[in-house]
């Protein structure tokens, strides 16, 4: 639909995704000139709609940006109290120390946050300084100029027809201009996905890595809430089938953040991540916590794992990636949030920069050097072997090797240099014949839920009318490779029941539910053909995670 025309926008910087590190380059852009025609595009229906909450927070981000947060009331008050690490087996458990590890591991001065409101008070800030925030605003497609650079992006564009043409109320949207264009689109966003290709960033960078991240929020009995504890498990269920691990934060209110991730590097694709998480909460530690209370949210999410080596070029011209675009997750300590807010503060000073000396649709190569010689880059750097280590040696050699390494690096050096990833995620699933199916015990009810049941819980919530947001590269595959050869991993690597195989006339027949997608963004990753590509669906739609 390249022929329509539209109505356009000027500004001096396009900003896409409300997230931590957007609206800190919203927020910091307009410190430093308030006469800066800022605007930030949303696609959830409110700033915060798609952050999954609950994480332990590092301030320093928000040090850094907003030095007086507590006096301006951030929704930033359960310390972090007490800090448990701990090794499952099927029956117990096994505390363990933290005195082996350098001290940043530590979560001492950190908070448990509901980052959605986090967001949305960040929102507040933003707008009070004099930045446009659009929720409800799909970034669709990008905009380029004639010297091939971004200029901006096209947002709103709704009443398309499931074939993609034009319904009797559609209507097309704007393309918002800016001198430079940010995307903060989260992991896997799909323009930063397009930008990393068209401009070649990922080149001599090893591949992204991911987990998926799955999130239950808990109402528990008050006798067994302790405000501001936080614990980590590692093991039981996984075992040996695929990394990752499991946490438990205690928020106010006598709630708690259940979540679990799973590295999505796995080789059995038989492998079910979300049945696993249910049958974690049946573990002794974890069921005795959770009897007699409530799962009131639940929803899941991708997470960038490939650390430092894995960051792509982060500037084309006219456009920087900021936050989770380029994958600034320090995986050890399971924090990403502030190097957010980091990458989007100095984002911002790029741009500000550029635009005082008269630039614009250029590189913003300050921001780059920023990232990877300042902060972000620092912790980044000393962390960087933990995953590689955990992928080619397992979970226990990786907790001693990469403890000992992350002390070295404290000091300077390596033993190890810097590992490499190798295959990406997709590239890792082996076919099915090489492994045996698992069984799964059946969700109860009261501690374990089915897919459906517990999506119903993310308030998810799509246009039925509008094209497909999951596209097919080509509509054979899921039968002839996916079905045939891998058993169908989709409908199992997919936390909300999306992708099916139903039987018609005796053949298997790929059915998409896109109505239940909660924008994880794990099938554009996981897919062993990479035959599915998410996009974004109209703005608004999606999950609608709550105010808590």
């Amino acid at each position: 639909m390249s022929e329509i025309e539209r109505e356009s926008m000027e500004y001096d910087v396009v900003i896409v995704g409300a997230g931590p590190s957007g609206l800190s380059a919203a927020i910091r852009l307009k410190q430093l000139d308030a006469d800066l025609e800022v605007v930030v595009l949303e696609k959830g229906s409110e700033v915060g709609a798609h952050i999954l909450s609950g994480a332990v927070l590092d301030p320093c981000g928000l040090d850094a940006l907003i030095p007086d947060w507590k006096e301006k009331g951030a929704p930033v008050s359960v310390p972090v109290t007490e800090d448990k690490f701990y090794m499952l087996g099927e029956a117990g458990k096994m505390a363990i120390p933290h005195w082996p590890m350098p001290p940043f591991m530590s979560n001492h001065g950190n908070y448990i946050v509901s980052m959605a409101n986090v967001c949305r008070w960040m929102a507040e800030q933003a707008e009070a300084l004099g930045v446009e925030i659009f929720p409800g605003m799909s970034c669709s497609e990008l905009v380029y100029g004639d010297n091939g650079e971004v200029k901006g992006v096209i947002a709103g564009e709704f009443g398309k027809n499931p074939d993609g043409t034009a319904g009797p109320g559609y209507e097309p949207g704007m393309e918002l201009h800016g001198k430079y264009v940010f995307l903060s689109e989260g992991v896997r966003g799909s323009l930063s996905k397009e930008v990393i290709a068209k401009y070649n960033l990922s080149e001599g960078k090893e591949p992204q890595k991911f987990g998926l991240g799955m999130k239950e929020i808990w109402e528990i009995d008050p006798a067994k809430h302790k405000e501001g504890r936080v614990e980590h498990t590692m093991g039981w269920p996984l075992g040996g089938n695929a990394g990752g691990g499991a946490f438990i934060y205690h928020i106010d209110n006598n709630q708690v953040y259940v979540g679990f991730v799973v590295h999505l590097n796995y080789k059995n694709p038989h492998l079910f991540p979300y049945m696993e998480f249910q049958r974690f909460k049946h573990h002794p530690h974890v069921a005795a916590l959770l009897e007699g209370g409530k799962r009131v949210a639940y929803g899941a999410r991708a997470i960038s794992e490939g650390g430092y080596q894995s960051m792509p070029k982060m500037v084309a011209p006219g456009v920087a990636l900021l936050g989770c675009s380029v994958g600034m997750v320090n995986v050890p300590r399971i924090k990403g949030n502030h190097n957010a807010m980091l990458s989007g503060k100095a984002a911002a000073e790029a741009a500000y920069e550029a635009l005082q000396a008269g630039r614009a649709s250029d590189e913003l190569s300050a921001y780059e050097t920023e990232v990877r010689e300042g902060a972000i880059g620092k912790d980044l750097w000393k962390v960087r072997n933990v995953k590689p280590m955990w992928s080619k040696w397992g979970m226990s050699a990786s907790l001693a090797m990469g403890g000992l390494d992350m002390w070295t690096n404290q000091l300077g050096f390596s033993f190890f240099g810097t590992m490499g990833h190798g295959k990406t995620d997709a590239a890792s699933t082996e076919p099915a014949s090489h492994h045996k199916p698992i069984d799964y015990p059946k969700p109860d009810g009261k501690l374990s839920f089915d897919r459906l049941t517990n999506v119903s819980f993310s308030f998810t919530n799509h246009e039925e009318s509008q094209p497909c947001h999951l596209r097919l590269k080509d509509e054979n595959v899921p039968v002839a490779v996916d079905y045939t050869s891998f058993a169908g991993p989709s409908q199992r690597y997919c936390p909300a029941g999306v992708y099916e195989f139903v039987e018609d006339d005796g053949k298997p027949r790929f059915v998409i539910n896109f109505q239940n997608c909660v924008h994880c963004k794990t099938c554009d990753i996981k897919d062993p053909a990479q035959n599915i590509t998410w996009t974004v669906p109209q703005g608004g739609d999606g999950p609608n995670y709550p105010n808590m």
